[in-house]
Parts: structure tokens; sequence; C-alpha cells
């Protein structure tokens, strides 16, 4: 039948393989509090306690297992009162102020609210988690309480935690070493020994398999502390004094991280703050692998390497810190498919999706543990790898990388287009993976104008983009390299793209390019962000930018807090679904930068005075996943996503991204030049500062500041021979 003539539905996305389940709104809960550290991430509520259920975030990860998933602290049985709650601006440490509340024994009240203050510290750092309790007696008199912690690891799978149901599960054995250590243990399906081990110092006066209490007396004004280290996969015991050795080490490796950056800062102290968030958030999230660092893609659901997620967010960080491109560039290298595995949708030369380590996946229950389930990662790849090499002039990085290169064009070339109709297209295996395998990969993302979902083979709007990109990056690093037969042929492709795409995507009535192409090459004639990336990667005709730029800002797809995945005049619109209708920072980004680079600089400046505004309502400043696609009220913020990722490894760039956009910065270390074309600032931001921004051995700084209606740029410092020119 065909499918074009069933009635519009709306899919129920709860029957897809990996939805995300949410029990609870994000909005009946204050923001958790995240930390991260290699493989290790922690989700705490604002008392730094680990709550919530089975089934939510809460709790401490490593390597895909939740290796505790309770722990609370309490003053004689009761939760103490909040006072305070915040993560240093670092990212570096959780800082909690709690106070007991009004204690009652016997029906009279024996210890008055405020009396005992609680300083609670935890930090995370190389596979455990640190924590420490400082308890002071404010009291004229002395005060004698019950300090307890309550704690339990199930071991569960993240996949678990998203929703997943498991049949069968591993075994579980606690075992108590002294007055001062549990050992929790469990052994996988897969055979795996997994362990959570805590370490109480001092000793507890009470130790059981779940459970830890301090008998405190403590005089007028006196202070006690008592640290606790929950350390996973470790069996050896803590070191005395570990606390304040693994902290200072631990801000040294982040302050070591973010020096080989450049630094932004204005005169909008709002603005400050969001840039110093997200820059915080990018390094937190970055994680060493022998390859290089590697930006995780979001906490909690999302904390390892995605293919996609890493690319972007090194694209959107190009101009800002390089190294995290070679990294990126490195490790999707490393781990580039080399032979074809239907169960993993690997083929010769593509570029991973994603990378799990967790039982479900090592057990085959999720597809994850190398999957290869997408369509855009491979071409993103070699976009990235040219512009990396125009931004650093690496060529001994990009030499190495060239095998990895070719394999990526064969791909696009051959197992990426498999009608040989000229586009990259994906095709779901029903059971295995993904069904749709674009940046919105959700069940129900691709549709036609009637709401009907697009089906066969698909070939999506940005993944055309992303190939002609693609193919001009590879003939410049080709030309480059002396490979000048190589440079034209890949030239020469890349145009002939560019001319089929206009044909079979510009839509004259919608003023934008489709959505994609269906299994029967027609078409999805609908209104979505997706046409911005054919803007972020070159491949639009020039004549179109302002039919796609109105598109983008008009009212059906402009919410007001930035441009929505689907615009509202859409069959399956709504603002409250994953990418039929919400907002998502990094995609504004690209949009930005694509409307940058066809000169509509004033329509760019509109996504970064939106994104700005909506930022300024979110918690600690932190730019989320996503949120809801719902208009601008006056008075009232935007409506958060229940289940986003916060922080999001592309949404922390996009600030950074933005900048870049509305300066029309360019850096290119092959010509030692700097280049800003038609600069601009937000009317909220008077002066801008860029230091330390590195071409080559060199570096300047820059101050951007408006004057008379434009924006003048005066070099402040320059090391080493560099051009700054501007372009008005």
């Amino acid at each position: 039948m065909d499918t074009q003539s069933k009635s519009p539905s709306r899919p129920d996305p709860s029957t897809g393989d990996f939805y995300i389940s949410a029990a609870t709104s994000a909005a009946e809960r204050r923001p958790p509090r995240a930390l991260k550290h290699g493989d290790t991430f922690a989700v705490f509520d604002d008392n730094g306690d680990v709550t919530g259920g089975d089934l939510g975030p809460a709790g401490l990860y490593y390597r895909d297992t939740r290796h505790l998933s309770h722990f609370v602290v309490s003053l004689d049985g009761d939760r103490p009162l909040l006072l305070s709650s915040t993560v240093r601006d670092d990212n570096a440490v959780l800082s909690v102020d709690l106070a007991n509340p009004d204690l009652h024994r016997g029906g009279r009240l024996t210890l008055p609210r405020d009396t005992i203050h609680i300083r609670r510290t935890a930090f995370l750092w190389r596979g455990a988690c640190y924590l420490r309790l400082a308890v002071h007696n404010f009291d004229r008199q002395p005060r004698s309480i019950r300090l307890g912690l309550e704690f339990a690891a199930d071991f569960r799978d993240l996949f678990e935690i998203r929703g997943s149901v498991r049949e069968r599960r591993g075994t579980l054995a606690i075992e108590r070493h002294s007055a001062s250590t549990v050992v929790m243990r469990y052994r996988g399906l897969d055979d795996v020994v997994r362990t959570t081990r805590l370490d109480f110092a001092p000793a507890a006066n009470r130790l059981t398999d779940d459970a830890a209490e301090y008998d405190l007396t403590l005089a007028p004004g006196e202070r006690a502390s008592f640290f606790l280290t929950v350390r996973c996969d470790a069996d050896t015991p803590a070191r005395p004094n570990a606390f304040f050795g693994a902290m200072r080490a631990a801000r040294r490796d982040q302050r070591a991280a973010t020096s080989r950056a450049a630094v932004i800062d204005g005169s909008n102290a709002v603005l400050n703050r969001i840039l110093c968030r997200s820059v915080a958030d990018i390094y937190m999230l970055l994680t060493d692998t022998p390859e290089g660092a590697y930006p995780y893609a979001g906490i909690p659901w999302f904390s390892t390497p995605f293919g996609r997620d890493g690319i972007i967010t090194a694209l959107e960080l190009l101009w800002f810190d390089p190294a995290i491109a070679k990294g990126v560039l490195r490790f999707l290298a490393a781990t580039q498919a080399d032979h074809v595995d239907p169960e993993h949708a690997a083929q010769p030369g593509k570029i991973l999706h994603e990378m799990r380590q967790g039982e479900m996946a090592r057990l085959g229950e999720v597809p994850f543990g190398r999957y290869y389930g997408t369509v855009d990662a491979t071409p993103l790849f070699v976009l990235l790898a040219g512009r990396y090499f125009a931004r650093t002039d690496d060529r001994e990085t990009i030499k190495a990388l060239w095998p990895h290169i070719d394999a990526a064009l064969r791909w696009i070339d051959r197992d990426g287009d498999p009608d040989r109709d000229g586009f990259v297209e994906y095709a779901a295996v029903p059971g295995k993976g993904l069904f749709n395998q674009g940046w919105k990969d959700s069940e129900d993302a691709i549709s036609h104008a009637d709401g009907t979902l697009a089906h066969g083979a698909i070939a999506l709007c940005e993944v055309q983009a992303y190939v002609y990109g693609a193919k001009r990056a590879a003939a410049a690093i080709c030309r480059t390299l002396g490979m000048e037969a190589r440079a034209a042929e890949l030239e020469d492709a890349a145009q002939a793209l560019r001319r089929r795409f206009d044909a079979a995507f510009w839509c004259e009535d919608l003023g934008t390019y489709a959505l994609a192409l269906d299994g029967d090459k027609r078409p999805c004639r609908v209104v979505s962000s997706n046409a911005g990336h054919a803007l972020f990667a070159g491949i639009a005709e020039p004549s179109r930018a302002r039919q796609v730029a109105a598109s983008l800002l008009g009212r059906e797809s402009f919410s007001g807090w930035g441009v929505r995945t689907l615009a509202a005049s859409a069959r399956r619109y709504n603002p409250m679904s994953y990418h039929n209708g919400s907002v998502w920072p990094h995609d504004n980004a690209l949009v930005a930068l694509g409307l940058a680079r066809y000169g509509l600089k004033r329509e760019a400046l509109a996504i970064f005075d939106a994104l700005f505004a909506a930022v300024q309502h979110m918690d600690l400043l932190r730019p989320p996943e996503l949120f809801c696609g719902f208009p601008r009220r006056h008075g009232v913020g935007p409506t958060r996503y229940p289940v986003a990722c916060s922080p999001q490894a592309w949404a922390s760039a996009t600030p950074l991204a933005l900048v870049e956009a509305c300066l029309g910065l360019h850096c290119d270390s092959i010509r030692g030049e700097i280049r800003l074309e038609n600069p601009i600032l937000p009317q909220a931001v008077e002066e801008l500062r860029l230091r330390r921004v590195r071409i080559g051995d060199g570096e300047v700084d820059l101050l951007l500041r408006r004057h008379d209606g434009e924006v003048a740029v005066t070099v402040l410092r320059r090391h080493g021979d560099i051009r700054v020119i501007v372009v008005n």
C-alpha cells in the first residue's frame, strides 16, 4: 500500500527500542548537579544526595554502569535543610550548605533548626567520588547528634535506567571489611565483576551493608570533618588524606586542559558568565583517550563517545581550541570500520556513531558496543579534517589521517550511495539499531507534508550538504599534498552534487529545501531547520540563501528563543517533541554559522540574541541539549524539555560558535591570517575581547568595540607573523 495515501497519524514513540522514558518531569524537581571526570560521572540532587528510585538518572556511573544508586545524608534520621547548592564555575567541585531541621524527641523540641551547619563537598577524580562533610555547631552549648549516611549500589546498565527492561540480571554480594570499608560486588551476565568500594574516615560508630552512623558531640563552635571515598572497580584501600590531594590534582588537571585555549570576555557580565560556564562544561566533558581528548556527548544519557556529536562540537570550537578537533579526528580514525558487520551497521570506511562499555552492550542486548548506524558522521569526519587543516596547517596529522579520509570518501561514493543516484542515504534494518540515522534520529522525525513518515532509503537534506563540504575540504587537502588530479576530481564531484541537490531538494513554494527524499525519491516538503545546515556547509546556491533565511526566521520556524527543528506549519509539529518542533542550541549554532557564511549577519545575530536570552533562564546559565519550542511570551522563560541532557557538549559549544558567526571569524594557519568579515556585536555587548587566539606558533589578542554603529577591531597584542584582516 502507498504510505502516502494513509491518513496522517502520530506514532507511539515509546515503541522505539531506545526511547528514553520519563516518569517525572524536570519541572517537578530542581535541576540536578552533575560532575564528570574521565569515564566517571555523577548526578546528584540539590542536597548532594542520590535519590529518585530505580529509573531516575541520579547516581554515580562508571563506564555505563551505575555504581552508586542511593546515597542520603541525615541528622537524627531527618533530611537536613538546604541552604545553598552550586557547582563551582570551573565544574571541579559541588558545594552544598545544609542545616539541621527542627528535631524532636519524645514530643519536644531538642534541637532548633539552623543550629548545626554542614558544608558538603564532592568531586570526581580518576574513577572515584570524593566526599567531605564538615559539621559545625553554632550553638553556645554542646550538642549531640547522629550523622547518618545511607548507601546502595544497583549496578544497573545505563540503558536499563533509560527504560529498557531486562528479564535477568547478575548477582550482587556485599562485604564489610572493617568498620570503615564496604565493598559491593556485582557479577554481570557478561561474567564481568564490577565493584563499588566505600572507605569511611574516620571509621563509623556503626556500619551495616547499607548505612554508616556517627555519634557526634560537638562543643560550642566546634567543627568535625568526615570523609568518604567511593571508588569504582577498585579493591585497594583509599590512601589516608586522599581527599585534599585528589582535589588539588583535579583542579590542576582542569587548569592545564584549558590553558591551550583562547580566552573570551566582554562588557556584558551575564554573557561572561555564560561563556565561563560553557567553557567549563566543555572541558569537563572532555575525556582523555590514547588518541587525544574527546568530548563525551552529554550527561546523563550520552556520557560516551558519539561520532557526530564529537565532530560537531569540534567544529563549533575550532577557532577556540583546535586541539579538540585533533583528538576527535584521531579517535574516530582509530575506531573507523574496516569490515562489514550488519549487526552493528559497520561498513569499510564508515565512522563510528556510538561506543558503549556496559553489560548490555557487551551481551549484545543493545547494539551500541561499537555501533556505526549513522549516515552523517562519515562526511562530517572529512569536513572536520579539512577545516582542522586550514585552521592549523598540521600536515603531519593530516598525512597520518589521509588513509582514513580516503576510506571515508570511498564509503560516501559506494556503500553510502547504494543506488548510485548521487545522494548519500540510509535504510533502516528492523530490529537492528536506529530507524533514522541523521542527527534527528527519532522514529517520527522524517515526515511528509501530510504527516506520514518517510520510508525506504532516505536521503537527508543536511547529509548532502555535509558531503558537498567534505569533498571540497578533501580537495583542498589534496591540493596542498600535491594530489592535483584527485583534487580536481573531488571539486568536480562537489559541484555536480550541488546542481543535483538544488534540482531535487529545492521547494520554491516553501522557499526552502526539502527535509529529505524518501525511498521513492519524493521530497519531504516540510519546513525544517535542516535547511540551515545547507547554508552551513555551503551547498546552497547563493540566490537561495535569503529565502532560506526568511523561512528559518519566520514566525512558523522561529520561536523567539531560537529556530525550531520543525516549523509550526508542519502536520507533525509538536513543541514538546524531541525533534519535531523543539529548539536545539547546537542546531541554531550551525544555522547561524551558515547565515554568516552567506553574509546574513543580522539574521545570525537574531539567533544569538534569542539564545542569549533563553540561556539566562537556565540553571547555572547552562545551555541544555534542547528545550521546548513554544512561542516566546513576555515575562516568561522558555519551557524545559523533561529528559534533556545538561551539560551536553555541542550545546555547551554553542555560545562560542555564535560568537564566531557574529564576528565572521576565520582563522587560517595556512595563510597565517585571522579574518573578521563584517563583524557585528549584540546590542547588549559594547565590547568583546579575544585573547590567546593562536595561529601556528603565534597568537594575538583582539578588542572589538562598537563605534558609530560599526564594530572597530584593535590588535592589543601580537606574537609572531599573523595578519589580522577586517572586511566591512
